[in-house]
């Protein structure tokens, strides 16, 4: 379980999430890394919902280590008890050096960390898991796999997390059209390229980044004091009913609902 939690409010009373900085030879693979804790004994589970970004995730987890494909739909974690968990967020085509096969292999998947970095993995998650409350130690033991199996620097990986930075910092950058011009790449050739080292397309991407503002906009306050018009206008919808749209089938729900359910 990584970034992207839905109903953040609610979560912050379930779990605490801290992210730190990955080592200084891993920055141009690694977005940053993660550790979630939670103590709910006495207490029902809890599930929580989250929108994932265009980013591949290793976890380690009491169930083991395990790589988790970008997830086109919404991901569901449920927590019962207690235990931690540390994850690494890969930059947008960062795992691609690391995995053999085009990163679109991995979408809507989770797999056995084994089967990319081989019995070190499970090694590295016992150490992991055993470092307890000491979070650098947790890190330290997670990278410490990927050092070891690091590949050369990768330059396309830089272009690419650029290319997605770009989308989700520009909230006018909204056709792939406005992408191809700004990378100078044939719109096939770009497709291709975030196919093989993001795993989605750069269209998904710029939908996803649009939810994301949604979700985060909505997030502190309830439905009256948003006006979805003028939220629908400044992410580029055409319209109100676009954006509900949008919203409702990727998570379910119309964006007043969540924003109610957010309060």
């Amino acid at each position: 379980m990584g970034p992207g939690v839905l109903h953040a409010g609610a979560a912050a009373t379930r779990f605490t999430l801290n992210r730190y900085s990955p080592p200084a030879d891993l920055r141009p693979f690694v977005d940053f890394c993660w550790v979630v804790r939670w103590d709910l004994r006495g207490q029902p589970p809890y599930e929580q919902q989250i929108l994932p970004h265009p980013n591949v995730n290793l976890a380690f987890e009491a169930t083991g280590a395990a790589v988790f494909g970008v997830d086109r739909k919404i991901f569901t974690r449920r927590l019962s008890e207690t235990g931690h968990a540390l994850g690494i967020r890969f930059r947008p085509g960062g795992f691609r050096p690391f995995h053999s096969k085009p990163i679109f292999t991995l979408n809507d998947r989770v797999v056995p960390a084994a089967r990319t970095f081989g019995p070190d993995a499970d090694q590295a998650c016992a150490v992991v898991m055993a470092a307890g409350p000491d979070d650098e130690a947790m890190v330290a033991a997670a990278a410490g796999l990927l050092v070891e199996h690091g590949p050369a620097a990768d330059p396309v990986v830089e272009q690419v997390a650029g290319l997605v930075g770009r989308i989700t910092e520009d909230s006018g950058l909204r056709r792939v059209a406005q992408l191809v011009e700004l990378s100078g790449l044939p719109e096939r050739r770009l497709q291709r390229l975030f196919a093989d080292y993001v795993g989605v397309s750069p269209k998904w991407v710029m939908r996803r980044a649009r939810l994301h503002e949604v979700a985060l906009r909505v997030e502190p306050d309830g439905p009256a004091s948003v006006d979805w018009a003028t939220l629908a206008a400044d992410l580029g919808y055409a319209d109100q009913a676009h954006l509900t749209r949008d919203f409702t089938a990727t998570l379910g729900m119309p964006p007043s609902r969540y924003a109610r359910g957010s309060r």
